[in-house]
């Protein structure tokens, strides 16, 4: 199987609204949402609950925090947070415009490393239809664009 990476690494936030912090309190650890009104993700496949991943200085581990909203689509954990229901754990790109204009605040940053991105699989045995080398093509030069770019 070939790999081909399709997207930029990517990173977790967990964030809540001023008005939530002021009423509950800031938590300064991982394990400190374990006292807060969490909203969760609930995974499609298995229907467990996504606990939230954590690491810093090598130390790696997760917290399977309670809560009273649990979703399985991201953008309704999104705006729970925004209305100032609990605290969410969504990725970081998908809440910074929100950080940047100060409707959520951006909690544990530094226990949230970055992880690898999307990546394609394919088959490498196989001979490929035109139209999917076409697109692995296409795939190969945003990818080494992005790269340029970050570079």
């Amino acid at each position: 199987m070939i790999a081909l990476k399709v997207g930029q690494d990517l990173r977790m936030a967990v964030v809540a609204t001023p008005s939530y912090l002021a009423r509950y309190g800031t938590p300064q650890h991982p394990r400190d949402p374990m006292g807060h009104r969490c909203i969760n993700y609930r995974m499609v496949d298995p229907g467990a609950i996504y606990p939230w991943e954590f690491e810093q200085n090598g130390l790696e581990f997760d917290v399977r925090v309670p809560g009273p909203l649990t979703f399985n689509e991201p953008e309704l954990m999104l705006d729970c947070a925004l209305e100032g229901l609990g605290v969410a754990y969504l990725l970081e790109h998908e809440v910074a415009p929100y950080i940047g204009r100060g409707a959520l605040t951006h909690l544990l940053a530094d226990w949230t490393a970055p992880f690898p991105g999307f990546f394609l699989y394919y088959p490498s045995r196989q001979r490929l239809r035109p139209v999917f080398g076409a697109f692995l093509d296409l795939l190969r030069r945003q990818s080494g664009q992005r790269m340029a770019a970050s570079g």
